[in-house]
């Protein structure tokens, strides 16, 4: 299989962007770096900073900080060691959803980054800042590969957002 950037056919501010990449590490492995997010900026170059306020758990705060951009508030959901977990970020009368999943083969794992923009302002918001999310998704996950088939996983000194 090959790496794969979609977007989604339609225009709708709900329709995804999203990326898939094959990993040749285990699910564990994969969900150890996420569930580091001080960790994130290490292997995702779009970010400066990220920090949780808690446990990697359902309903845990946090801060990401993109390169160039502001500081903004996440929620995490849906979370489901080892194989998935959601964070949203709100913007005026918009959401950003960002889904995370891993879908364990025999020798590899096939591993989903999707974002989507939900809200009154989530068609504006998708045609503002969707196009560099979209960009940014392959390097996202060729570092999340990188890192993961490496077996590295930060020890969490990284700087706060």
């Amino acid at each position: 299989m090959t790496d794969k950037v979609n977007d989604a056919a339609g225009e709708g501010a709900e329709d995804p962007f999203s990326a898939t990449v094959r990993i040749g590490a285990s699910a564990e492995t994969i969900f150890a770096l996420w569930s580091d997010a001080p960790s994130w900026p290490d292997w995702d170059p779009d970010l400066e900073a990220a920090s949780l306020d808690g446990p990697f758990a359902d309903g845990s705060r946090g801060r990401l900080r993109a390169k160039g951009a502001p500081a903004t508030t996440i929620v995490l959901s849906d979370v489901r060691a080892p194989s998935a977990f959601t964070a949203t970020a709100r913007l005026p009368l918009c959401r950003m959803v960002f889904t995370h999943a891993i879908e364990p083969r025999a020798e590899h794992c096939l591993v989903t980054h999707a974002v989507r923009f939900e809200g009154a302002l989530g068609g504006a918001f998708r045609r503002l800042i969707g196009p560099g999310i979209r960009r940014g998704l392959p390097g996202t996950m060729a570092g999340l590969r990188a890192a993961a088939e490496a077996g590295t996983a930060s020890d969490g000194e990284r700087g706060r957002a």
